[in-house]
C-alpha cells in the first residue's frame, strides 16, 4: 500500500511535469482525467494530424508558386528548394529531378526558349546547374530588355529631329493646288523679279 502511494504521487507528478512543459494551445486541447502514457500517445496523434496539414501547405505551395521576373531567380529557387527540404522532414520526399521540373514549370512564358533546349538536350541537370543557366539566362534577358529600351529611345529622338527640320518648311499639297495660292505665289516672284532688275 505505501507502494502504491508513492508510485501514484510520483505518477501525478510526472503528469503535472508533461503538462507544464508543453504549450498552453496543445495542453487546453487535451482531457484532464487522463494517464500519462495515454497524453503522450494524444500529443504524438496530434502532431502526426499537424504534419499532415503543414506537409499539404507546403506542397500546395510548392505547385502554385510562379516566377513573377522580379527581384531574383536564384533566391526564388533557393525558396522552391527550401519548401522541398520542409516536406523531406515530415517524411515527404521528393526528388531533385521533380523539383527541377516544377521549377521550370513556373518559369514565365519569356524563358521558353530555355525550357525548349532543356526538353532538346539529352543529359538532365541537377539543381546547382539549373541555378547556374537561370541565372544566366535571367542576365541575358536583362540585357535584351535594356537593349531594345535603348533602341526605341533612339528611335523616338530621331522622329522629333525629323520633325522639327520639316517643320518649317510643311507645305499642304492641297493648299498648293489652290488657284488663290498660284496666283499670289506669280504676284510674288513677278515683283521679286521687278525689284532685281530695277536694281
Amino acid at each position: 500500500m505505501v507502494n502504491y502511494d508513492k508510485w501514484e504521487r510520483s505518477y501525478k507528478i510526472c503528469l503535472m511535469v508533461i503538462k507544464y512543459t508543453i504549450p498552453m494551445t496543445i495542453r487546453g486541447a487535451m482531457p484532464d482525467k487522463v494517464s500519462a502514457k495515454s497524453f503522450l500517445t494524444e500529443v504524438a496523434d496530434r502532431f502526426t494530424k499537424s504534419d499532415k496539414v503543414e506537409a499539404s501547405t507546403h506542397l500546395s505551395k510548392l505547385v502554385n508558386m510562379r516566377y513573377n521576373g522580379k527581384g531574383n531567380i536564384r533566391e526564388y529557387i533557393i525558396e522552391m528548394s527550401n519548401l522541398v527540404s520542409k516536406l523531406k522532414a515530415l517524411k515527404l520526399e521528393l526528388s531533385e529531378e521533380i523539383l527541377v521540373h516544377f521549377i521550370l514549370i513556373s518559369l514565365p512564358p519569356q524563358y521558353n526558349p530555355f525550357k525548349i533546349n532543356y526538353n532538346a538536350q539529352r543529359e538532365k541537370w541537377s539543381l546547382t546547374e539549373l541555378i547556374s543557366h537561370c541565372v544566366q539566362e535571367e542576365e541575358r534577358l536583362k540585357q535584351e530588355k535594356t537593349e531594345s529600351a535603348h533602341l526605341a529611345f533612339q528611335g523616338n529622338t530621331s522622329n522629333k529631329k525629323r520633325k522639327s527640320v520639316t517643320k518649317g518648311r510643311n507645305i499642304n499639297i492641297t493648299t498648293m493646288a489652290d488657284p488663290k495660292w498660284q496666283k499670289c505665289r506669280k504676284s510674288s516672284l513677278r515683283l521679286l523679279h521687278t525689284s532685281s532688275v530695277r536694281k
